[in-house]
């Protein structure tokens, strides 16, 4: 279950199509996420509050099961992945990879620490994307 508040005048239904799509990819088919679309200010505010710098930036991801929900029981409630807020206005690549982005992110995934293996996942998955 994907829970969207968007704020503005963006079509979240494609970003939800492929936030779905991408967790079945990955092999979550059970999981629920939080997807935010916001204006510049209240990014500029969250990522201030959150890593220091109040600039708006272009996707946020906090998570809250991470990578554990990839190996989550089939019985009981389902994993909460966490929250992907996304800024049209600072985005500089498409909204859907940054949404594919941000869920990377929520599972565990680090751009700024491994050898590549997030982008290319992201590059991978954004191509394969019906």
């Amino acid at each position: 279950m994907i829970e969207v508040e968007a704020r503005g005048c963006v079509d979240t239904a494609p970003l939800v199509a492929r936030l779905v799509w991408a967790c079945e990819a990955l092999g979550v088919l059970r999981a629920s996420l939080g997807l935010m679309v916001v204006e510049p200010e209240e990014m500029a505010a969250i990522n201030g509050e959150h890593r220091g710098t109040p600039e708006p930036t272009d996707v946020l991801a906090f998570p809250v099961d991470g990578p554990e929900a990839m190996a989550w029981p089939d019985e009981g409630p389902p994993p909460e992945l966490g929250d992907v807020v996304i800024c049209p206005q600072a985005a500089g690549d498409p909204l859907e990879t940054l949404a594919v982005h941000g869920l990377l992110h929520l599972l565990g995934y680090d751009h700024e620490s491994d050898d590549g293996q997030m982008l290319e996942l992201q590059d991978r998955l954004v191509a394969e994307a019906p």
